[in-house]
């Protein structure tokens, strides 16, 4: 299985809109999402940098709820 791709916090939320999640607000560095069905997450968003692979994958699985590979057909 390849690695995950480092993405900025500006692409992963443009990623998640397309499954139905929008940004509620905003805390500092930190955005928060929401989708209708009631799933949340929040994305850190600092310029010039990626978020880690790590973080990433636990944002997709536990957050969003959807399989790597759904996620990278979503790329």
């Amino acid at each position: 299985m390849a690695k995950l791709p480092q993405l900025t916090a500006i692409h992963l939320i443009k990623i998640l809109s397309k499954i139905g999640f929008k940004v509620i607000r905003q805390e500092g560095s930190h955005i928060f999402l929401k989708n209708n069905d009631g799933r949340t997450t929040v994305i850190p968003n600092h310029p010039g940098e990626k978020i880690d692979r790590g973080l990433l994958l636990k944002i997709i699985k536990k957050d969003v709820g959807i399989s790597r590979e759904e996620f990278e057909r979503l790329l």
